[in-house]
């Protein structure tokens, strides 16, 4: 149940509740009478600091999103197509905008990042500023078969007056959502979440417009949404790690600066993941890190977990006592040793059971060693360092993981906290300390 309110809330936040708030309060009457002013500044304001904080950050996903977003609607606005039959040109323009956004938004989200300042960044621009022009040639009367293309039926059994979207519209934002969706699925990348849910608002822009909904509302909601997950996956990108997910250098340096005097710190190390790159390559090691991380995560309890660099990751417990953070530290353990693993072929791994019975199962266990702040057994340490005692504790930690490994592994050791473990200069700076500090 855990995973699954997990997997709801990761898509649901942030896009899905942009758009359900877009719904309840941007729809006709849906705010009263004196909100009504701000609502309609709220597109300028979204395309203003989409804009800016897009080239901030070099985003051109953003801004060309932006942009086919804030054209459409300028299509919308100008034209108020109302019936087929007598704003031949309006609906013709209406239907082409109808199938440009799904396939301008799904082709941004799948193009590599690129700044516009840039070469590629330009001629990404090209194409989405040529679009307009090409609209309005379509809409011409002497390309009347080709725009009649537009209103072709796919599916005779969708024919109907529910909408006023053509087929072919319906079918590429049909396909743009189900690639969109599968690939946020797949790979958790908020970048497409914000897709997905733009995609939505989008839809319902073109959809109420016949119904005296302002499209410019939500077409600013599906950019907001797009501008918002900016943001999130730029943070994922500073604070976690890239691999895994999980929390990184920085976000582990800003959480112990914060500590205080009282923590367990535990370093967690894959037994077999050096032998696993060693036999199947990299992939492979790298596939059994993923698939790991998440049960060392969720068995963790009160611990917070980050991946620093290396094989190993790192659990804070804030003002816990070893005694307080040995059961969690246990439930790794049991958690990750009652994993099973099947490698499938050459370098796929993955969870449950094996395909086919030539699948080599992999076995995981853990090795942990952990160390409590201020244990110090022999004195305070004399290097002048105030951070000295939490790099001491650092290495009590992978001393007692490395005596856990050489013991065998699939153990929980404590470390004693001592003034005279070697190096100590060295370790002050909170960098990961390597098994070879430990041999002198």
């Amino acid at each position: 149940m855990t995973s699954i309110r997990k997997a709801v809330f990761d898509f649901l936040i942030p896009g899905g509740i942009i758009f359900f708030a877009a719904l309840g309060f941007l729809r006709p009457h849906g705010l009263p009478q004196w909100v009504q002013g701000p609502v309609h500044a709220f597109p300028f304001i979204v395309l203003a600091f989409g804009l800016f904080f897009g080239w901030y950050l070099s985003s051109s996903r953003l801004i060309l999103s932006l942009i086919v977003l804030a054209l459409a609607d300028l299509a919308l606005i100008r034209l108020m197509p109302t019936d087929p039959a007598t704003e031949w040109a309006g609906y013709v323009i209406f239907s082409a905008v109808a199938l440009l956004v799904p396939l301008n938004l799904m082709a941004s989200s799948i193009m590599k990042e690129e700044a516009l300042a840039s070469w590629p960044g330009i001629l990404r621009l090209a194409p989405v500023l040529i679009q307009p022009f090409l609209v309005w040639w379509v809409s011409l009367p002497e390309q009347a078969a080709i725009a009649q293309s537009f209103q072709q039926p796919l599916v005779p059994i969708l024919e109907g007056a529910w909408t006023m979207i053509p087929q072919l519209a319906l079918l590429a934002y049909a396909g743009a959502v189900l690639l969109i969706g599968t690939r946020f699925v797949l790979q958790k990348n908020p970048l497409d979440n914000g897709t997905f849910w733009a995609l939505i608002a989008s839809f319902v822009a073109l959809q109420g417009f016949h119904h005296g909904w302002l499209s410019s509302s939500f077409f600013a909601a599906a950019g907001l949404i797009l501008f918002v997950t900016l943001l999130q996956a730029s943070h994922q990108q500073t604070y976690r790690d890239d691999l895994t997910g999980l929390p990184g250098k920085l976000a582990y340096d800003e959480a112990v600066a914060g500590l205080g005097k009282k923590y367990v710190l535990a370093v967690v190390g894959i037994d077999q993941l050096k032998q696993y790159g060693n036999q199947h390559g990299k992939p492979v090691s790298e596939q059994v890190l993923c698939l790991v991380a998440p049960k060392i995560v969720a068995a963790a309890g009160a611990g917070k977990v980050y991946r620093l660099a290396g094989e190993e990751l790192t659990v804070l417990f804030p003002k816990k006592t070893a005694t307080e953070s040995l059961a969690d530290l246990g439930a790794i353990r049991k958690a990750v040793e009652e994993t099973t693993l099947y490698l499938l072929g050459r370098d796929k791994v993955r969870e449950g059971v094996g395909a086919k019975s030539k699948d080599q199962a992999l076995a995981v266990t853990v090795s942990i060693g952990f160390a409590e702040a201020g244990d110090l057994k022999t004195g305070d340490a004399k290097t002048g360092d105030a951070k000295a005692p939490f790099a001491l504790t650092v290495k009590a930690a992978y001393r007692a993981l490395y005596e856990v490994k050489g013991e065998g592994g699939n153990r929980v050791k404590r470390g004693t906290v001592s003034a005279d473990i070697p190096k100590i200069g060295q370790a002050a700076t909170n960098r990961v300390v390597s098994f070879s500090d430990f041999q002198q």
